[in-house]
């Protein structure tokens, strides 16, 4: 007797109706149908608004107590958790060690494709492992299928350390609803083109990731209004971003900034006080 496929029931493997002759397409019509495709990702993360705001609030809560925020995906879901480790030390100012990706394959698999990796349930269990979590900390599991066996096992390793556990999909039906403290999983339908998960389903994790990061960061004090008052000056165009925002914060002109800018040594929280 033929075993089923454990994937083809999945929302990310179904066949879109709205694409079956994709391949006789002209080029302004398979845009035009991406388009409407797309426009469905906003509605769908809208209905999971309630959730994202409960994964704040946990992100949030770990930051305080000088937690860590850890991603763990693979394929496009870790390249995903890699792009908002990576920007959150020039944008909000916290250190790199404060915001981990954990990527199935390593640092080989983030620029060329490693399959099979995602499959080692007992690598995801050790890669979380040798980060040594501890309570403080919280891990966010990314998987759009909902069960990559590199994400379960590292999500098996941080639930016996004890850590928060926030897990972003795009099954709603995945059975991980018990297992983990909170599931975010837009349901985004099937993909233009047929399993490729990089496309609704990586718009709407990368919209989910935006927000749970963004907020976090907002909730803990590294924004003044909406200026990135903890932005990293790593660049002429983040020097002259922190400049303006001296300006607009304490009303001096763009050299005076420049100046209070450079006895502040770079900080421009230190030098708005010192304004």
């Amino acid at each position: 007797m033929t075993t089923p496929s454990k994937w083809e029931t999945l929302p990310t493997e179904a066949i879109n109706p709205a694409s079956l002759h994709l391949d006789k397409a002209s080029a302004a019509d398979i845009v035009d149908l991406m388009i409407a495709e797309d426009k469905k990702v906003v509605a769908a993360v809208q209905r999971e608004r309630e959730r994202i705001a409960h994964g704040v609030e946990i992100i949030a809560q770990a930051v305080r107590k000088n937690g860590r925020i850890i991603f763990i995906g693979a394929g496009t879901s870790g390249r995903l958790g890699i792009v908002e480790a990576a920007e959150m030390p020039p944008t909000f100012g916290t250190a790199p060690s404060r915001v981990i990706a954990v990527m199935a394959g390593g640092k080989d698999a983030v620029f060329k494709a490693r399959e099979g990796v995602e499959d080692d349930y007992e690598e995801g269990a050790r890669a979380v492992a040798r980060l040594r979590p501890t309570m403080r900390d919280v891990v966010v599991g990314v998987s759009a299928s909902g069960i990559t066996p590199f994400v379960r096992g590292g999500l098996t390793r941080a639930r016996k350390a004890g850590l928060k556990i926030i897990f972003v999909t795009c099954w709603p039906g995945t059975e991980l609803q018990n297992f983990v403290d909170l599931i975010i999983a837009p349901s985004v339908g099937p993909e233009v083109l047929t399993g490729s998960t990089r496309l609704k389903a990586g718009t709407a994790t990368k919209l989910v990731l935006n927000m749970l990061t963004t907020a976090s960061m907002v909730r803990t004090g590294k924004t003044y209004g909406n200026l990135m008052v903890d932005v990293q000056v790593g660049s002429e165009k983040l020097r002259d971003r922190a400049r303006r925002i001296l300006c607009m914060v304490t009303g001096i002109d763009y050299e005076a900034a420049g100046k209070l800018h450079r006895r502040a040594k770079g900080n421009v929280k230190a030098a708005i006080v010192m304004q």
